[in-house]
C-alpha cells in the first residue's frame, strides 16, 4: 500500500515530502508536472495545487483502485460498505487527517490538501463511500479540531484520524434540516453530565458510527445562542438506532434515524464553549460545502467522457449519436460548466487558506455545483438512451447520487438566501 504518512512523521522523514518525492521519483514528478491542477487551464488561474498535492492524489488513487472500486458494486447492492475496514486502510495511510494537527496523528497540511483528497475521492465509482469519508474528515471533526480540549481530541479525534472509529454528524432532524436553528434535541445540564433527549434524521454512517458530533439545545436562550456541540459515544445507554433509511441514491452509505432517551453524557464532552454550537456549526458547514463541490468534479468529468465513448459507438439513423451537432455542442457546454465550477472552488479555497471568510463563495460554489450535477447527469443519461435507465452504467448512479448535492449541507434555497444576504438584497425582518 505504500508508506504510512503518520509513520513518516513519527520517524522525522516528513522533510522529503514537503519538497516533493525523494531521488529519481522527485525529479520525475517535477519534470512531468506543473503546479497546475488536473483539468485546469489558463495562465492566470488561481490554482491551489502543486506537485505535492498531485503526489498525494496519486497515492490515494492506488488505494481507491485496489481497496475500494473493485467492491463498490457489491456494496451498492448490499446498501452499506464496511466503514471500519475502509477507514482503517485510509487512516493507516494518513488520508483521514490531511489537514489535522501532527500532534493528533494528522499531516498538518493546509485545507487545500483536503480539497485535493476530496477531488480524488470523486474517482470512487459511487457517491456513498466518498460522502462517508467526507463526514469523517471534514464534517464531524473540524470544530472538534479547532475548539475541543486536548483531552477531548485525544479521546475522539486521534482514533478518528487513525481510522479506528467511525464518526457521524448529528444536526438534521425530521423538522429541521437546512433550518438548523429549529432543532429540538435537548442537552440539559445535570451535575457533571448532560441529559440528552430528542432525535436526529438523515445521519450518514449512523448505523456504523462509534461517536457523533451532536448539535443540541443546551439552554432556553435565543435559538442562535442556545446550542452546543457535544461528542456523544453511540454505545451509550439510551441511544437507539431506529432504522436504516432506504434512499434513492448514495446506496452504499448507511443513513440512519436515531433517537436519544435520557442519554447521560459527561459535560467534559462539550466541544468549546456552551451556547456556541450554532456558530461553530456554521463554520463547520463552510468546509463541508467546499468539500462537497470538490468531490463532484471528477464524477462529472468521468461521466462526460464515458458518454462520449459510448455515443461514439452508438448509432441512430446510420450515424454515431455523437456526430449530431446538438449532442457534441451540449457536451462542450457541460465540460465548460465543470471548469467554471472548478475555478470558483479554487478561488474559494485559496481565499480560505489565507484566512478569509468564504461563506458567500462556498455557497455560490455549492449552489452551482448542485445545479450542474443534476443537469449534466440528466443530459448525459438521455444520450445513453435506454441503457442509461439501467443500473449497469455509472451515469445512472450519478443521476441518483448527485441529487443530494442540492439538498444536503444546506439546500439550494438556503444557499440563495446566504448569497442574497451578502449582496444585501434579502428583505429585512421587521
Amino acid at each position: 500500500m505504500g508508506r504510512c504518512w503518520p509513520g513518516l512523521l513519527a520517524r522525522g522523514e516528513w522533510g522529503w515530502w514537503s519538497s516533493g518525492l525523494p531521488g529519481p521519483a522527485r525529479s520525475k514528478l517535477r519534470a512531468g508536472s506543473s503546479s497546475r491542477a488536473p483539468g485546469a487551464t489558463g495562465e492566470g488561474a488561481n490554482l491551489p495545487y502543486s506537485g505535492e498535492h498531485n503526489a498525494l492524489r496519486a497515492s490515494l488513487r492506488k488505494i481507491i483502485d485496489k481497496e475500494i472500486n473493485p467492491f463498490v458494486d457489491k456494496w451498492e447492492e448490499e446498501g452499506q460498505f464496511p466503514a471500519h475496514k475502509v477507514f482503517k486502510t485510509l487512516g493507516q495511510a494518513g488520508f483521514l487527517g490531511v489537514n489535522k494537527p501532527i500532534e493528533y496523528g494528522g499531516m498538518g497540511l493546509d485545507f487545500s490538501y483536503s480539497i485535493a483528497v476530496a477531488e480524488e475521492l470523486g474517482n470512487i465509482h459511487c457517491g456513498g463511500v466518498p460522502i462517508a469519508i467526507g463526514v469523517q474528515t471534514d464534517m464531524a471533526t473540524p470544530v472538534l479540531t479547532r475548539f475541543g480540549s486536548d483531552e477531548l481530541k485525544r479521546q475522539f479525534l486521534v482514533p478518528t484520524i487513525a481510522g479506528e472509529v467511525v464518526a457521524c454528524l448529528g444536526v438534521s432532524e425530521p423538522g429541521a434540516g437546512s433550518d438548523v436553528a429549529s432543532i429540538k434535541t435537548t442537552a440539559v445540564r445535570k451535575g457533571d453530565d448532560y441529559i440528552i433527549n430528542g432525535g436526529k434524521m438523515w445521519i450518514t454512517s449512523g448505523c456504523q458510527a462509534d461517536w457523533m458530533c451532536l448539535l443540541a439545545n443546551s439552554s432556553e436562550g435565543p435559538c442562535h445562542q442556545n446550542k452546543s456541540l457535544i461528542c456523544l459515544p453511540m454505545n451509550y445507554l439510551g441511544v437507539h438506532i431506529a432504522k436504516k433509511i432506504d434512499k434513492m441514491g448514495m446506496r452504499s452509505s448507511d443513513t440512519a434515524q436515531i433517537f436519544f432517551e435520557d442519554v447521560r453524557v459527561p459535560s467534559k464532552y462539550l466541544i468549546g464553549e456552551e451556547g456556541m454550537g450554532f456558530t461553530y456549526q456554521m463554520l463547520q458547514f463552510q468546509k463541508e460545502r467546499l468539500w462537497a463541490v470538490a468531490n463532484i468534479l471528477a464524477p462529472m468529468e468521468n461521466v462526460i467522457q464515458e458518454t462520449i465513448d459510448y455515443i461514439r459507438q452508438r448509432k441512430i439513423y446510420n450515424q454515431p449519436v455523437l456526430h449530431n451537432q446538438t449532442v457534441h455542442f451540449r457536451l462542450a457546454e457541460l465540460a465548460t460548466e465543470v471548469e467554471l465550477v472548478r475555478s470558483l472552488l479554487y478561488q474559494a479555497v485559496a481565499l480560505y487558506v489565507r484566512g478569509n471568510d468564504v461563506t458567500k463563495f462556498a455557497s455560490m460554489a455549492k449552489l452551482k455545483a448542485g445545479h450542474l450535477a443534476r443537469e449534466l447527469s440528466d443530459n448525459c443519461l438521455q444520450f445513453w438512451g435506454e441503457m442509461g435507465f439501467t443500473n449497469e452504467v455509472r451515469v445512472n448512479r450519478l443521476y441518483r447520487d448527485s441529487r443530494l448535492l442540492s439538498i444536503g449541507a444546506g439546500a439550494d434555497e438556503v444557499m440563495l438566501s446566504i448569497i442574497c444576504k451578502y449582496m444585501e438584497t434579502l428583505p429585512q425582518k421587521k
